[in-house]
């Protein structure tokens, strides 16, 4: 992986870890088969480059590309 590549990752995690954020503390997270975390233990599991933290970093991104595409709130209707 080159220094720019690199860097990009980076700014990624920097940006799902301050999604995280927002979340309160008492909140629990599925991330699939993997189980319940905190939002602290999935932004550790994203700093250390662990499997669940890489899946956290894909899901994120899919989302954000499926919200960008106006697909996510196509599927899911409201009343607004």
């Amino acid at each position: 992986m080159n220094k720019e590549d690199k860097e990009k990752k980076e700014e990624i995690k920097k940006l799902v870890i301050a999604r995280l954020d927002t979340i309160p503390p008492n909140i629990s997270i599925s991330v699939g088969s993997e189980g319940n975390f905190t939002k602290q233990e999935l932004i550790e599991q994203i700093q250390n480059d662990t499997v669940i933290g890489e899946k956290m970093v894909r899901l994120e991104l899919e989302y954000l590309r499926k919200i960008k595409e106006g697909k996510y709130y196509a599927e899911f209707p409201s009343n607004y």
